[in-house]
């Protein structure tokens, strides 16, 4: 069956988005249209994305005051266009950068793309979810001062289940050594519209903030925004990148559909988020009921839109309730890690979406029991920093010549390659990383617990760097 045909019938399904998109295809709030009705090219009237001065910089001004930000640009080729732009504009080629190791993949695929030297930040790891916390800034400032020469920091906040870092404090700390931050908040677009969510990282100061406008919020798949606010970042330098890594025909239907997700939240914004926060706590309140089952609660440091509920207490795994989930109770949710899975919750969202969460939820806590002799496979809640190596920067090992050999016998050598579960799309190995047994005893857990991953091949192999390959 083609593409087309099968999401034609998907839709009949009654298959409920706990999930990405923001939209959850609920044509009650986003209005009904034939895209091929305003699918155009760059034609008179109609402005261009790169050098835009007609309708479309009005469009991206209006967000610019929507979201608080100094400069704010439309991006059409996701989030990974603006973190790609904002890395390679805000840094020369071959600088040092302080970076979250927990980042998504198009940081590091910036760190290859202008031969940086990465200095990475391990985050802490919320001991009963297994989920990596936010970084403060005490931990920060110590690396500024063992590093003096970072160029750039680069941190994901909110993370994939939503827990944030002390950004204001964090920015505060890089700009006295003139350093500036670079957020990705692809998670958080929806932080500037409710007082109970987190505070934006842009009204936070940060200098480039990334959004996900398709994750968090009522758009297409694909669409994004970038936020400049700083003059340590040259604006003219992220904007050329931006162009190099967009599409030089962007797609029009694309940025409509932020220019309507823009018109919704002016229109009913403040009504469709009160309804979420108190679905929200409502259902957190119920799930305090839960036996066996565990939902993780709301926070002060955490997005409590991010649903993660945990069946580590259970004999279930991780994949098995995601499964259940789906199959049983028609309720696809964004992510499955080994103890847990994560919905998203958006203001297209509905009542009775939430009610056969709760449904299921509640008739799975009944027929499962409590944990009593299974064991859990990868019970690792830190990284083990000790292990991790560095044999080769990170662009070398990307151009080297490769080999591919079995996961197994890879321990001591040096990974060509990155390894990841996707989603979130964080990299277990980086290519220039040395195999460590512990990442490999990782990956054999990770897979016996159903999970995927990227960047391992056919027969259980991964690739290396040829012993020829050097740093020189």
């Amino acid at each position: 069956m083609f593409l087309y045909y099968k999401l034609k019938n998907y839709q009949k399904e009654n298959i409920y988005p706990f999930h990405m998109p923001g939209h959850k295809r609920n044509t009650k709030i986003m209005p009904v249209i034939n895209p091929y009705e305003i699918d155009i090219t760059e034609i008179d009237g109609f402005d261009y994305l790169h050098n835009a001065k007609g309708v479309i910089k009005k469009s991206m001004e209006r967000v610019q005051i929507k979201f608080r930000s100094t400069h704010s640009f439309y991006l059409v080729n996701g989030s990974t266009s603006g973190i790609l732009a904002g890395i390679l504009g805000s840094t020369n080629k071959g600088d040092t950068i302080l970076v979250a190791r927990n980042c998504h993949q198009s940081v590091y695929n910036a760190i290859v793309l202008n031969q940086l030297v990465p200095v990475y930040l391990y985050p802490q790891m919320d001991k009963n979810f297994e989920a990596a916390c936010g970084y403060n800034a005490e931990y920060i400032e110590t690396m500024l001062i063992k590093h003096p020469d970072i160029k750039l920091i680069v941190l994901v906040s909110p993370t994939y289940e939503g827990l944030v870092s002390e950004i204001d404090k964090i920015v505060v700390a890089a700009h006295k050594r003139n350093v500036p931050v670079l957020v990705d908040e692809a998670h958080g677009a929806h932080f500037c519209f409710s007082n109970a969510f987190p505070k934006s990282a842009v009204e936070q100061g940060a200098d480039i903030v990334i959004h996900s406008v398709h994750k968090t919020l009522p758009a297409f798949t694909q669409t994004a925004l970038m936020h400049v606010n700083s003059n340590l970042i040259s604006l003219e330098k992220v904007e050329y990148y931006s162009s190099v890594f967009q599409s030089s025909s962007p797609s029009y239907v694309l940025m409509a559909g932020i220019d309507q997700c823009m018109n919704i939240l002016d229109q009913q914004g403040n009504q469709l988020f009160q309804i979420l926060v108190n679905r929200l706590n409502k259902f957190y309140k119920k799930s305090e009921e839960l036996k066996h089952l565990r939902v993780m609660g709301k926070a002060e440091n955490r997005d409590f839109s991010k649903i993660i509920i945990s069946c580590r207490e259970t004999e279930m795994t991780g994949i098995e309730l995601y499964d259940i989930l789906l199959n049983k109770y028609k309720l696809q949710m964004e992510m499955v890690s080994k103890d847990y899975v994560l919905g998203i919750a958006t203001i297209c969202d509905t009542e009775k979406g939430f009610e056969r969460l709760e449904k299921a939820l509640f008739e799975l806590d009944q027929q499962c029991f409590h944990r009593k002799n299974r064991t859990l496979l990868c019970q690792t809640t830190e990284w083990d920093v000790s292990s991790i190596k560095m044999n080769m920067p990170p662009y070398r090992a990307s151009c080297c010549d490769k080999e591919e050999i079995y996961l197994i016998d890879s321990i001591g050598k040096t990974a060509s390659e990155f390894v990841f579960v996707y989603p979130p799309g964080i990299p277990l190995i980086v290519p220039g990383e040395e195999i460590s047994e512990a990442v490999v005893n990782q990956i054999i857990n990770l897979q016996h617990e159903g999970l995927e991953l990227k960047g391992i091949g056919d027969g259980n192999k991964i690739k290396i760097c040829c012993k020829n390959s050097s740093e020189e």
